[in-house]
Parts: C-alpha cells; sequence; structure tokens
C-alpha cells in the first residue's frame, strides 16, 4: 500500500501516508485554498435565493494558475476566429463566469478542505506512518483536489502537454524546478492509483 491507493471495503480508497508526505500535500492543500480565496464572509447574506443569484466576476483570473484552474468555458485553442466570433466567446464565456464561477470556487475549496481535515485527524493519531482511510465521497474530495494540484503546479512549471513531461523526467538535480517536479510527478501517481482504485 506505500505510495499508492488500494480499494477498501465499502467503496473507498486507503493509502498510506509517512510524516512528509502527510506535511506536503497538507501545505499544497493549504496553499491552494489560498489560491482560491475565501468563501463568502460571514455577513454575507442568509437567504439562499440571494446566494443562488449572486453573480461572479465576468473576467478571467490575472494569475496563471487560476486561468488553468477556472478557465473560460468557450475557447477553442486549435482554432483561430475572426474578429467578430472572438468578440461573440469572450461575450459568452463572460456571462457563463459570471453565474459559474463563484459556485465552482466553492467546490474546490470544500474539496480541499476535506483534504486537510483528513490529513489533520492523521496527524492527531501521531504515528510516523499512517494509513488514510476514505469514504466514497472523501475519495472523488480528494481526487478532485489532486487533479487541481497538479493543474496548479502544471501551470507554474508551464506544462502544456506530454512532450513537457518527458522533459521534467531529465532535468538535473541542481534545476530550482526539481523539487515542484517531483511533487508533481509523485501527484500524479497518487491520483492515477486512487482513479483505478475507484474504477475497480
Amino acid at each position: 500500500m506505500p505510495g499508492h491507493f488500494e480499494p477498501i471495503p465499502g467503496g473507498g480508497a486507503a493509502v498510506a501516508l509517512d510524516d512528509v508526505e502527510i506535511s506536503i500535500i497538507r501545505s499544497l492543500a493549504v496553499q491552494l485554498l489560498e489560491l482560491i480565496g475565501p468563501g463568502p464572509a460571514e455577513d454575507a447574506s442568509a437567504d439562499p435565493l440571494a446566494e443562488l443569484f449572486a453573480e461572479g466576476p465576468s473576467e478571467p483570473p490575472s494569475d496563471p494558475v487560476l486561468k488553468r484552474l477556472f478557465p473560460d468555458a468557450y475557447t477553442d485553442p486549435e482554432a483561430t476566429p475572426g474578429p467578430r466570433e472572438a468578440e461573440e466567446r469572450r461575450a459568452h464565456s463572460a456571462e457563463f463566469r459570471r453565474f459559474t464561477e463563484n459556485d465552482l470556487r466553492a467546490g474546490k475549496r470544500e474539496n480541499a478542505l476535506a483534504v486537510v481535515r483528513s490529513l489533520d485527524a492523521l496527524v492527531a493519531e501521531g504515528d510516523s506512518v499512517a494509513v488514510l482511510e476514505l469514504s466514497p465521497e472523501e475519495s472523488q474530495q480528494w481526487l478532485r483536489t489532486l487533479n487541481d494540484l497538479r493543474l496548479a503546479i502544471g501551470s507554474r512549471l508551464d506544462i502544456t502537454d506530454e512532450d513537457d513531461t518527458d522533459l521534467l523526467y531529465r532535468l538535473p538535480d541542481e534545476d530550482p524546478r526539481k523539487p515542484m517536479v517531483m511533487a508533481y510527478l509523485w501527484l500524479g501517481g497518487l491520483q492515477e492509483t486512487l482513479v483505478t482504485t475507484l474504477m475497480g
């Protein structure tokens, strides 16, 4: 079980993590939470109908990681639209973002918080190697957060396709990007075994 997820009775997943691995994942999840930003303020309206129709931003984020986490809905990187079509796509993307980004951020925040809380419960047990057991719902939250973490790190490393990933394997140890690359590859392995476990 060390280093990869395995199925457990009831449809969940389990993985053995040591103190360093717990610390790394927790730190990355907390950084993701900080990047996504806080939830609604405490003095926000308690009216669920008002919250349902609360509008989010219409412009894409300036941070490249947030752009990767919250991409425009109406873009086609393969296409080269004319000026009119490009303007229509921008308008549609802005409208879509205005009504969906708040919910997307809330979902990503909830998933990352679930990861942090499950790791905090493990740390509280005080073992140097602990077995993390996740319910099916928690497994999905972990899967989504692992994906978001890899998107965030991949964005910082300028990874856009598989060829970029191949280059990362050949980076010399003295390259300052090496620790981030190792985290990216390790999280990819965890994510892959969790997907396999949940599909099995």
